[in-house]
């Protein structure tokens, strides 16, 4: 938002209060920057100004009558594609429009619209959000900004989540995560973002791809800006708590890093693990304690879910239920996953439920008696080409390994966050995430706003800027 988008959500929020910032002016800026970029960057699946201005001018009316709704109000946020908008199509990836009676829009909608949030427009998702890399044949793959040249994709399946934050049309992302959802777009984006336990936000309103693993969350361009929007909307936090009630460790002094050397930091594009260990040795200059942590549990989780996993499944099953057309026109690259699901036997699908609980116990656990967070490279990859991903040869592989480091959280029931922390051989933003136990959100963000203090934000560690700045 030119001068606004590099002010914290913090600060923007004081002037929208203080009247020297109005959620008229901040909203007429993300659309300019929105126009400005549409083509170029495709973030958006749908964009309706007229609605946008409106809730803006509701915002600032409240300002100007003296009520505070909450931290939320008059800052743009966008959608990802599966939210419920009323007034917004939801076609959550797929070539037709959702049914208007399909479902209503669910507490995180709510809560964005009860603190008189702006919500800019929805963004592209992958079909469905079956998918890491971003791709979508039917609507176009949006572009990430950090190549000037070639078109690489920028995550997914939230994949124009992290684009509408790098081109200023908002300044909180809507997404969800499976299987790493949000952090691969954040990671590949140069954002942060944060996957919070399954179950702690209601996925009511959302287009489901695996109600065992679905999460919302939300993406920024800092985890300060995490932070906010998080003690914004978590139903468990009462509206309005300071953001400071989270940074109780103020510095990174005794904070203890697990890092594992197996699995996570495997076949990483060049780059991408210089990087991430380059950022762990400036927080262990600071303070903090590097301890050699391998998670065990890992190796089986994972086993599961390159054969499927339960999204497979269950997205199957519930397409065939609710909406059997929407399974004759799939993506092939979705196509091909779903099949698994389809031929999954009931036996072999209840024992990967139980043995991920049995998994997730353990692995929480052993955290806890060890360390207070985890960290690894968030995406082991550089964000391919779309040519490269055109195919589902060239798809499949790349995908997987998207999405290898970051469906461990999912699959083991943790929260985690990613922050940018390096640029790639590419060129390409490079995130380092921590991973804590299950409903240790206070204790995740506490670490990495630590960890943001010492390695700065994206923007400040990078020394460049995207092609959109």
């Amino acid at each position: 938002m030119n001068t606004d988008k590099h002010r914290s959500l913090s600060e923007i929020a004081a002037a929208l209060r203080d009247g020297s910032l109005s959620a008229g002016s901040l909203t007429e800026t993300a659309l300019t920057a929105h126009a400005a970029h549409a083509e170029a960057l495709g973030a958006y699946k749908h964009v309706d100004a007229v609605k946008t201005h409106a809730m803006a001018s509701a915002a600032d009316a409240a300002f100007a009558a003296g009520v505070d709704t909450g931290p939320l109000q008059g800052i743009p946020v966008s959608a990802k594609d599966l939210y419920v908008v009323k007034g917004f199509p939801t076609f959550a990836g797929t070539p037709s429009a959702v049914p208007e009676d399909w479902s209503g829009e669910g507490p995180v909608i709510e809560a964005v619209r009860g603190q008189l949030g702006v919500i800019t427009g929805k963004t592209h998702t992958v079909e469905i959000a079956f998918g890491g890399i971003g791709t979508n044949p039917h609507w176009g793959t949006p572009r990430n900004p950090w190549d000037g040249d070639a078109h690489r994709v920028p995550g997914g399946s939230s994949s124009g989540a992290g684009v509408s934050l790098n081109e200023g049309s908002a300044l909180v992302a809507l997404g969800t995560d499976t299987a790493g959802s949000i952090r691969i777009p954040a990671s590949m984006t140069g954002m942060a973002g944060m996957k919070n336990t399954h179950t702690r936000w209601p996925i009511d309103g959302i287009f489901p791809l695996s109600p065992s693993l679905d999460t919302p969350g939300v993406l920024a361009r800092s985890v300060a800006d995490v932070a906010f929007a998080f003690t914004a909307l978590d139903p468990r936090i009462t509206r309005g708590t300071p953001v400071a009630s989270v940074r109780s460790r103020g510095s990174v002094g005794g904070l203890r890093v697990g890092v594992p050397e197996k699995f996570f930091w495997d076949d990483c594009s060049p780059g991408v693990a210089e990087g991430a260990r380059a950022a762990l040795a400036d927080l262990e200059k600071a303070g903090a304690t590097l301890i050699p942590f391998e998670l065990e549990e890992t190796a089986e989780a994972y086993s599961y879910f390159i054969k499927g996993g339960l999204a497979a499944a269950e997205a199957f099953a519930f397409l065939n239920d609710e909406l059997p057309g929407v399974l004759k026109t799939l993506d092939p690259a979705v196509q091909q996953r779903m099949a698994e699901g389809e031929t999954l036997p009931t036996a072999e699908y209840l024992h990967r439920v139980r043995r991920l609980v049995v998994l997730s116990r353990a692995a929480a656990a052993r955290m806890a008696d060890a360390v207070d967070v985890i960290a690894h490279p968030t995406v082991p990859i550089t964000p391919p080409t779309l040519d490269e991903v055109s195919t589902v040869e060239g798809y499949r592989p790349r995908n997987l390994m998207a999405l290898r480091n970051t469906c461990i959280a999912n699959l083991l029931t943790c929260c985690a966050i990613t922050m940018p922390v390096a640029l790639d051989d590419a060129g390409m933003p490079v995130g380092l995430q921590f991973m804590a136990g299950p409903f240790e959100e206070a204790a995740l963000l506490s670490a990495a706003l630590a960890a943001e203090a010492v390695l700065g934000t994206g923007r400040e560690r990078f020394g460049v800027a995207p092609m959109v700045a």
